[in-house]
């Protein structure tokens, strides 16, 4: 964050409300134990570049459930997995309306998206479009054609890759892959090639999207410069957001100029709701729900497939275990299949490991109290917002012996869960506003990784040798790489 623009804006909110915001009158009582705050910044100088893992070293010394004031906003942090389950579970009424960060508001989204509609009708409708067309069990096996198909073009590419002995950006790919799965379920066609390079651009606009939304705002903290969007974050969302939107209206409105549609997609089934019902799903909330779709989908698993490589190449061991289980069990060079899963547990575990230390979204999104509410004894006032930092939750070593160590075997005699029941390890939340698409993802990411291990050994480019295993995070909303994972691939000798 620019910290000339947070002094300007210290000596201005001095002027403006001097008494208020320096003596802290009407400061709430029995709030969670806390860092102390500064005058007007109250605890923003905190954060730094990497909230989460600020945040996770601040609740070490004042708790699992703390408070911070992040300028004018209330913050609780939850830190640990009884805590978490308190929240996301027991209360999670009370703590389901999301606080919308102001980059969210652009062309906005907010009042459109899935993700961050308050629970009520519109938000229960776009979750039932989601839940019953594309992420529910009969839809994900009708479509598993279709993954196995895009599996097999990432496959198809490696090997173009190996036989130019170039490297293969690995979250690159994994992006393109996903895309092309999503864009095929949702408009029955590829939005990129394939078995080319591309893509670039659309990934590019994704991870600005998602850094931009968790990049700390100083409208966020002081809503007085709303209109003044400081930083123009907003600005910038605005542009990113122009670009997929237009996208989508673009192939909207080549379905509807095709007339009676024999296609039997995700835009089909919503342009069928709108026909019958405006009122219940129009093309603004089409458009955002496509949005929510390719940014949170794409990203998220191209990510984490890139998290597991790069912890497989910093530990050669495991990676020849995990290539040993499937050549015993499917044969060398051969594609993984969903159904295969199952009998490659040692697999399914370096998975869950890598979203222990890696989840696609650190801090979840943002959640928001809309009435004040009792949590564990505590007073958590009206408009508080509450950061769920399932970053520490995984890596807490009350739980989780050698925490910061990449050790899949320990999933292979524990019992937990990724599926928003065991709160020790939720990368995709739970209750309620647990990520939707969950089951998809957990389809995707052992098939490609697994294919991937079984069908090519990986080396470094020796170019860049020293950096491409650098583990340095870059924060968003998601949590990418800070320097993508480029290795060349070299097919097994079948």
């Amino acid at each position: 964050m620019d910290y000339l623009v947070i002094l300007g804006l210290f000596l201005s909110y001095f002027l403006i409300q001097p008494i208020l915001l320096v003596f802290g009158f009407g400061k709430p009582k029995n709030l969670p134990p806390g860092p102390t705050r500064l005058p007007i910044i109250g605890n923003l100088h905190l954060l730094g570049d990497k909230p989460h893992q600020s945040l996770t070293k601040l609740a070490k010394i004042h708790g699992p459930i703390m408070s911070l004031k992040l300028g004018h906003i209330t913050t609780v942090v939850i830190s640990s997995a009884a805590a978490a389950k308190e929240v996301l579970q027991k209360q999670d009424f009370d703590f389901s309306s999301r606080y919308i960060p102001d980059a969210l508001n652009a062309r906005n989204h907010s009042d459109y998206s899935v993700s961050w509609l308050p629970v009520g009708t519109q938000w229960r409708t776009l979750r039932k479009i989601l839940s019953t067309n594309i992420f529910a069990n009969n839809s994900l096996y009708s479509n598993q054609h279709l993954r196995s198909q895009k599996v097999h073009e990432l496959m198809a590419y490696c090997k173009k890759a190996s036989q130019a002995n170039e490297s293969v950006d690995i979250g690159r790919a994994a992006f393109r892959t996903t895309m092309n799965l999503l864009s095929n379920t949702v408009f029955s066609k590829d939005l990129t090639d394939p078995y080319e390079d591309s893509g670039k651009e659309f990934k590019e606009v994704v991870g600005n999207i998602m850094v931009e939304a968790g990049k700390p705002n100083l409208v966020d903290f002081f809503p007085v410069l709303k209109k003044i969007d400081p930083q123009k974050i907003r600005t910038r969302m605005s542009h990113h957001f122009g670009k997929v939107l237009e996208m989508f209206e673009h192939l909207i409105n080549e379905r509807l100029g095709m007339g009676e549609s024999n296609q039997k997609d995700v835009l089909d089934v919503c342009l069928k709701i709108n026909q019958e019902n405006p009122d219940e799903i129009n093309h603004a909330h089409i458009k955002s729900l496509f949005l929510d779709l390719f940014a949170a989908g794409t990203d998220t698993t191209s990510n984490t497939l890139e998290w597991a490589m790069t912890e497989l190449l910093c530990n050669p061991l495991v990676m020849e275990k995990a290539k040993l289980e499937i050549a015993e069990v499917i044969g060398k060079g051969k594609i993984v299949k969903e159904d295969d899963v199952l009998s490659l547990p040692y697999l399914s575990c370096i998975v869950k490991e890598t979203l222990r230390m890696h989840p696609p979204v650190p801090l979840l999104l943002p959640r928001k109290v809309e009435n004040e509410v009792n949590l564990s004894g505590y007073t958590i006032p009206k408009g508080t917002q509450v950061l769920v930092n399932a970053y520490a939750i995984g890596r807490d070593p009350t739980i989780w012996e050698d925490s910061l160590e990449f050790n899949p075997e320990r999933f292979m005699v524990s019992k937990l869960d990724i599926r928003g029941q065991d709160f020790e390890l939720i990368p995709f939340g739970a209750g309620r506003r647990i990520c939707p698409g969950l089951p998809l993802a957990m389809r995707m990411l052992p098939v490609m990784l697994g294919s991937l291990l079984n069908n090519f050994d990986w080396y470094i480019d020796t170019k860049t040798i020293c950096k491409e295993l650098d583990m340095t995070e870059k924060f968003g909303i998601t949590i990418q790489k800070s320097i993508p994972l480029c290795v060349v691939p070299v097919p097994l000798d079948w």
